[in-house]
């Protein structure tokens, strides 16, 4: 895209961005009308009210790239954040076209593991193990940019889901004797964990230091080394949250993603992925009453809709935080993709190069065709 082009892009958005929620909401639904079937909207649970109404399909990254990939529609507008629109575009048909709102809207966890950093990552354990490949499997989980879903796929690696983690680690211990896993090292050592591995063989790897800022010996040691990245919005929830709420309401359920803490995790009575979440707490019986550790939007939906049933549904920190990267898809930006889509003007089109989307999508062919 050229400069000029960019700029009358950006200038083109600046009449949007005074629009009320209101009047961009009627643009939005006029566009839509002139679009049809031609346009798929996905919707991350994690995404604002405003925007997620209008999704054709909700639901978390994977299930909603899959879903999209299935529709006749020409193009698939994803609210939500980069590496999503990213898995999208792998999974998706060429004729299809993946688009992003706003291209800022990124994750700030998969922001913690570059390619740059973790192929330095993969040189210093060449020094201490020798051939990474014959003793180490890589596992992304599937928040992570589209580069290092590659770096998986051309190492023998895989993708994994917050639901399938457990199932992976297996699947990745049987064919070397340790894992390096990224970005969050949270899921990966509640994964751990649940598999049985002692916290000892568990390391955190820092591509800030030397060696992760382990020794040799506790590199050997390792089976599973956890790479210091985490989601800021899960980081926030700790254990103290969950000791307060239960001293106030003994009867009451707590629920997490395990992007929480391992201590918030081990406090809780259910540890689960957003749609395991969704569905443990709408299928509780009414009148029950539930503390979740998951984003903001999310929580205050869920809490809306089971009110009638007199559960009460709580967000787990006291403070109020919601994923903002996610929060930069807003009615404004929606209003202005659709309209540009609606007059012949593709904006923000997300295309993952071919060096990538090939191993990317090993990566990710392994995990769909085995778990």
């Amino acid at each position: 895209m050229s400069s000029s082009t960019t700029a009358n892009l950006v200038s083109a958005f600046s009449d949007f961005a005074t629009l009320s929620d209101a009047q961009a909401e009627a643009r939005i639904i006029e566009a839509r009308a002139r679009l049809g079937q031609r346009v798929v909207l996905l919707g991350h649970h994690y995404q604002r009210e405003n925007v997620y109404r209008h999704a054709d399909f909700t639901g978390d990254s994977l299930k909603l790239a899959r879903l999209a990939a299935q529709t006749d529609a020409e193009f698939i507008l994803f609210c939500g954040v980069h590496f999503m629109a990213e898995v999208a575009d792998i999974l998706s048909r060429p004729e299809q076209t993946v688009i992003l709102p706003d291209l800022a809207a990124g994750c700030s966890m998969a922001d913690m593991a570059d390619l740059e950093k973790v192929e330095q990552c993969w040189s210093e354990l060449t020094d201490v193990l020798g051939t990474p490949d014959a003793r180490i499997t890589p596992v992304t989980y599937i928040n992570s940019a589209a580069d290092l879903k590659a770096f998986c796929g051309g190492h023998g690696g895989i993708v994994c889901t917050s639901t399938n983690a457990p199932a992976i680690i297996d699947w990745a211990l049987k064919q070397r004797e340790k894992v390096l896993f990224f970005p969050d090292q949270h899921l990966g050592r509640w994964t751990g964990y649940k598999k049985g591995i002692p916290p000892d063989q568990m390391k955190v790897w820092d591509p800030d230091l030397e060696n992760g800022g382990l020794t040799k010996k506790e590199i050997e040691h390792a089976r599973i080394l956890l790479w210091n990245g985490y989601c800021s919005v899960h980081q926030m929830f700790q254990v103290e949250h969950v000791r307060s709420w239960r001293a106030q309401h003994p009867e009451g359920f707590v629920i997490s993603h395990p992007e929480c803490n391992l201590d918030v995790c081990l406090e809780s009575d259910h540890v689960g992925s957003t749609e395991f979440i969704i569905n443990t707490v709408t299928a509780a019986p009414p009148g029950t009453r539930w503390l979740v550790g998951t984003e903001l939007n999310l929580v205050s939906r869920l809490a809306e809709q089971l009110k009638a049933q007199g559960k009460i549904v709580k967000f787990m920190a006291p403070t109020v935080c919601m994923c903002s990267t996610m929060q930069r898809i807003d009615p404004q930006h929606l209003a202005w993709t659709l309209e540009n889509l609606a007059n012949g003007n593709v904006v923000n089109p997300i295309r993952v190069p071919l060096h990538d989307a090939e191993p990317a999508r090993v990566a990710l062919s392994r995990m769909l065709e085995t778990f």
